[in-house]
């Protein structure tokens, strides 16, 4: 299967990277990174220039089409400006054969690639660790999911993927009613108040629905959920709850080996909940 990690991928979120890539290998799936792929143009691309934000895009999915294979894109934002330049290629009329053949590329959010029933049922049959007890609130957030015409998800109110995957890795899935409210990853910089306001939102209704921690597929989302609530911590004093990967729950429930270091990256460290389980 062919791999398009994107910007995030290879520096703020290199811990997402590293253990989709280690959840490949515990699955025996084999992943090739897109050769000499380029930025998606998300999001200062599209916002500067739509065409070049297609162009962009587009020239991934190029390489994506020569290889013959599947694409999996787990960025959020990345997922859906390759979307976005198939759906357009689909609505304006090509200029050449391989324009067409593009929009032909099958682009898999890394979510709706995992929670397929074959790879669920491989992950339940590879678990060593199970997650039992752990009370997760499965954040979706927008861009992998909204607008349908663009992203294709057919549950974009109520998707249910990541529960299946958590729920097959042995943790609880909490009910809560924020899965894919948006915490304002996008103005996280230029609005800093709003950011916090809603990510204090859904923070709290976390905390309403039972859940120790979140888990989201987004690099964007999961950034914005752990800084701004180290600005809300700061301001009255609440715990902060972890925010997890959804891969790299899966990498440690499926490694034989705890892997000392796997949480180093996180801002908000989440071993405390972890070890309360004894996990």
């Amino acid at each position: 299967m062919s791999y398009y990690p994107g910007c995030s991928l290879t520096g703020t979120a290199a811990e997402y990277d590293h253990s989709i890539r280690e959840v490949a290998g515990l699955l025996d799936i084999d992943l090739e990174e897109l050769e000499d792929w380029n930025c998606c143009g998300a999001s200062s691309g599209h916002m500067t220039d739509h065409q070049l934000g297609i162009e962009l895009a587009a020239r991934n999915l190029e390489i994506a089409r020569q290889t013959g294979q599947d694409l999996l894109v787990p960025c959020s934002a990345c997922f859906q400006r390759l979307k976005a330049a198939q759906v357009s290629t689909k609505s304006s009329p090509p200029t050449s054969g391989q324009e067409s053949a593009q929009a032909d590329v099958q682009v898999f959010h890394l979510t709706r690639w995992i929670s397929r029933p074959e790879i669920l049922k491989t992950i339940r049959e590879s678990v060593v660790r199970s997650l039992s007890g752990l009370k997760l609130a499965c954040y979706y957030g927008c861009l992998s999911m909204r607008p349908p015409a663009i992203t294709g998800a057919p549950d974009y109110e109520n998707p249910t993927g990541l529960d299946m995957i958590v729920t097959a890795l042995g943790a609880e899935s909490v009910r809560w009613s924020h899965k894919t409210e948006c915490c304002s990853g996008s103005l996280s910089m230029s609005r800093p108040d709003i950011a916090r306001t809603l990510v204090n939102d859904i923070i709290q209704a976390a905390r309403r629905g039972g859940a120790s921690a979140l888990v989201t597929d987004c690099p964007m989302c999961h950034a914005n959920l752990e800084s701004r609530q180290l600005d809300l911590q700061a301001a009255d004093g609440d715990a902060c709850l972890p925010v997890f990967f959804i891969s790299e729950l899966v990498a440690f429930a499926l490694a034989q080996e705890v892997q000392p270091k796997r949480w180093k990256k996180h801002l908000v460290d989440p071993q405390p909940v972890l070890g309360e389980l004894g996990l």
